[in-house]
């Protein structure tokens, strides 16, 4: 099995949690992904949450705030699922699962982000379909939360 490092699409872009959620939004339309890593500042690049696209849809448009004035900080996910780039990738994928997750950020021992896995990058880069389908099964299944 593969690790971490082999599958992971490496230094995904970052935005800052003063960031305004319209700049999370235009990163996500102009590098086609659906989540954008919050690092606490440029030169550290340490984790300290997520912003996804059903973050803006159900914080954002379904609470009616304004994106223009509303900061990432708002609506990003504190409490991040990561693994490791010497992870094995089963690691990921079963922690993947587990949290219903479609994407997984690469951290080092400091919470720096050095990557990123999404289910993407399993199918394109993993040559076990079998394993992808059960994995996409496992995250999309309704678990009653």
């Amino acid at each position: 099995m593969k690790r971490c490092s082999e599958v992971m699409t490496k230094n995904p872009v970052c935005c800052l949690p003063d960031d305004l959620v319209t700049k999370a939004a235009e990163l996500m339309k102009s590098e086609h992904v659906g989540s954008i890593p919050v690092v606490e500042n440029k030169e550290t690049k340490k984790l300290i949450g997520i912003v996804t696209d059903r973050d803006l849809t159900l914080r954002i448009i379904a609470e009616g705030l304004d994106a223009k004035s509303t900061k990432v900080e708002t609506v990003m996910t504190r409490k991040v699922v990561t693994c490791h780039t010497d992870d094995d990738l089963q690691k990921a994928l079963d922690v993947m699962s587990e949290n219903q997750l479609r994407r997984i950020p690469i951290v080092d021992d400091d919470s720096k982000i050095l990557g990123i896995i999404a289910q993407a990058d399993v199918a394109t880069r993993v040559d076990h379909p079998k394993k992808t389908a059960a994995m996409v099964k496992e995250i999309s299944q309704a678990n009653g939360k």
